[in-house]
């Protein structure tokens, strides 16, 4: 059984500075297009896959501070016949357009970008599928996965399938888009994925609420969990981390924990001399709490304490360092701002402490003790 809690491994951090550069392509894969969104950096990548009816666009929130924090490229991407992706014209029948096809176009687009060497996968309800047909295919390549409330394979049995065969009108559904496709396969990719799993090497981390689909018959909610909590309890290479209080769009509901788990299990990718173990002793606190609450309030004050707890021991380093994490964790949090700055000025860094103190001043105009200390350092 994998227990409920997390290591304390290390982390590496890059400069706060990092500038994201984002890369809008339409790869060609054959006479049509596919549209990707790539974060360029320097490291694993990261593919984040959206849930059935979805683009790459549901991301959006989350990437830039996960980028701000591992430096990596992150990738995002619209499936064929989902935003701007085109479906391919070539296809005769309904059933060409399954999920085999939808993993062929990105193998050949992952491949056309220079993306097709060592990868993360970070996926969503519907996009675990993909994520674990992928990781199969390529299970040298994938050095990790993230769950996010994802289709777990042995989840539609035949009672299952009838009772969603009774709830989907696929006559309601345009033709000819991606949703129509996705629907139109539906029940043939479930039996054909029924029981197949991950790779037992690769580690997975599977979040999902405790209550994923309150609003569905009690047969599909129950059978939903038990399934999570099976895969988790069941498989050494798979933690899993109940989201309390989110619904099944996790990364909306709680973002800090979706990114914050991400960063971790990037982390874990690196090499020892890149990793730093007070940052990461940090982070492990933020995501704790973030599992129980969707206020990142009192994951900040935690984080802060932390920093003020090496600051009251002259550790400097590791204060400047945990108070960064907080920057990049909080970034609209003036007191975190105000913290660094506190810090950095101790370590007679006057400069960079002059930078926090006006940013923090710029996040909230009354902040009178940071104005304060920020005139008394420009006079000096």
């Amino acid at each position: 059984m994998r227990p409920f809690y997390f290591k304390f491994l290390v982390l590496f951090f890059l400069p706060l500075s990092i500038q994201s550069q984002t890369q809008d392509t339409l790869v060609d894969v054959g006479g049509y297009k596919m549209h990707f969104k790539i974060m360029k950096g320097e490291g694993t990548p990261i593919l984040f896959e959206a849930g059935g009816g979805n683009d790459g666009s549901v991301w959006d929130n989350i990437l830039e501070k996960i980028h701000k924090v591992t430096g990596t490229t992150l990738i995002t991407y619209d499936r064929s016949g989902f935003g701007q992706s085109e479906l391919n014209p070539k296809l005769k029948n309904d059933s060409d357009y399954g999920i085999e096809n939808g993993i062929k176009e990105l193998e050949i687009s992952l491949s056309k970008l220079g993306y097709d060497g060592d990868i993360i996968l970070v996926s969503h309800s519907y996009g675990g599928l993909y994520s674990l047909l992928f990781a199969r295919k390529h299970p040298k390549k994938v050095k990790s996965i993230v769950l996010i409330d994802a289709v777990l394979s042995d989840f539609w049995n035949e009672e299952l399938l009838t009772m969603r065969d009774n709830f989907v009108d696929i006559n309601t559904i345009p033709k000819g888009t991606g949703d129509y496709f996705i629907n139109y396969n539906f029940n043939q990719t479930m039996r054909k994925l029924r029981n197949m799993k991950f790779p037992s090497n690769t580690p997975i981390t599977n979040i999902f609420p405790d209550k994923s689909a309150p609003v569905y018959p009690e047969a599909y909610s129950k059978r939903w969990k038990k399934v999570h909590v099976d895969i988790g309890t069941q498989n050494n290479n798979i933690t899993n981390i109940i989201a309390e209080s989110s619904s099944h769009a996790v990364f909306n509901d709680n973002p800090a924990l979706i990114i914050n788990s991400i960063i971790k299990v990037y982390s874990e990718a690196l090499d020892k001399d890149q990793q730093n173990e007070v940052l990461l002793k940090a982070l492990d606190n933020a995501i704790e709490l973030s599992i129980e609450t969707k206020v990142t309030n009192r994951s900040e004050h935690d984080l802060n304490e932390l920093g003020y707890s090496f600051l009251g021991n002259e550790e400097l380093d590791k204060a400047l360092e945990v108070f960064k994490l907080t920057t990049i964790l909080f970034p609209d949090s003036f007191n975190a701002y105000d913290s660094y700055g506190e810090a950095l000025l101790k370590s007679n860094r006057k400069e960079e402490a002059i930078q926090m103190y006006e940013k923090s001043i710029e996040l909230n105009p009354e902040n009178e003790n940071g104005k304060k200390l920020l005139l008394k350092i420009k006079q000096e």
